[in-house]
């Protein structure tokens, strides 16, 4: 007589399909590699004919101006490119004193317009805030990506709230975020969206975890800025119940004040 045996082949299915989407993302990767590289040459012609057009232009000439927006735009689009790079795996990170005040106020009409008008956006940023030490592009990433999770919570509408401080950590705060003591500079994305459970907040940063349905999220975005933080010696928690938003809470160490001597602003969008 024989027997029929079950197996539970879900698990193996799930795994099959991120798969998948990781193979999906690598070549979408690979597309973005080659696109930012035969760009990058494109951006090298306009900007060598356009430094010989400005040695040669009076600036008092009225077509002065012109050259230099073009400047700025292939300046621009040179930023972009890197971040191209970056994202392909094709850029090696740039680490360097930053002040991550200075860079989100650089990005604050960029945010302004990927949230659109039904959210209000309210900053509170620390001006004399610490440098850390970071490559600009991936703390950009953080930032976008805390944005985008925010936006998504709040699909009628809400205020998102960005903020930076700094923050000392000793003994049981510090060993609560799992950082050494010292001194940290600390940003928190705030929004008064849907909220989420406690079994949500567990999986959150988890890669290839996500609340949407299928098709509509890779679920990486958190998971990729748990990575950045992480690799940069710093903490990320997330405190929010069901209806009463999130709250997003990144710390980075604050770099020694005889280190930090030499800052390098964001450059301009």
């Amino acid at each position: 007589m024989s027997a029929n045996v079950g197996r539970d082949v879900s698990e193996y299915k799930m795994l099959e399909a991120q798969f998948r989407q990781a193979q999906e993302l690598e070549s979408i990767g690979r597309l973005a590699g080659g696109v930012a590289h035969d760009f990058n040459n494109l951006l090298a012609v306009i900007s060598g004919y356009n430094g010989m057009l400005l040695e040669k232009t009076d600036p008092a000439d009225h077509k002065y101006a012109s050259l230099v927006e073009i400047r700025k735009a292939a300046e621009k689009g040179a930023e972009l490119t890197h971040r191209l790079l970056t994202f392909s795996r094709r850029q090696t990170p740039r680490p360097e004193p930053l002040n991550w005040t200075a860079l989100i106020a650089d990005d604050e009409q960029m945010v302004r317009r990927l949230i659109g008008e039904d959210i209000r956006l309210v900053t509170h940023l620390e001006p004399s805030v610490d440098l850390v030490r970071a490559d600009s592009t991936q703390l950009r990433q953080v930032l976008l990506n805390l944005v985008v999770n925010a936006w998504d919570a709040m699909p009628h509408g809400g205020t998102l709230t960005i903020a930076t401080s700094n923050r000392v950590l000793t003994g049981k705060s510090a060993k609560s975020a799992g950082v050494p003591s010292g001194k940290y500079v600390e940003l928190t994305v705030t929004d008064t969206g849907i909220g989420m459970t406690e079994e949500v907040r567990s999986h959150l940063f988890e890669p290839f975890y996500t609340t949407k349905e299928e098709g509509k999220g890779t679920g990486l975005g958190l998971s990729t800025v748990y990575g950045i933080i992480r690799q940069h010696g710093g903490h990320i928690e997330v405190k929010s119940e069901p209806g009463k938003g999130a709250c997003f809470r990144v710390l980075l160490r604050a770099l020694p004040a005889e280190r930090a001597q030499d800052v390098t602003e964001p450059s301009s969008r």
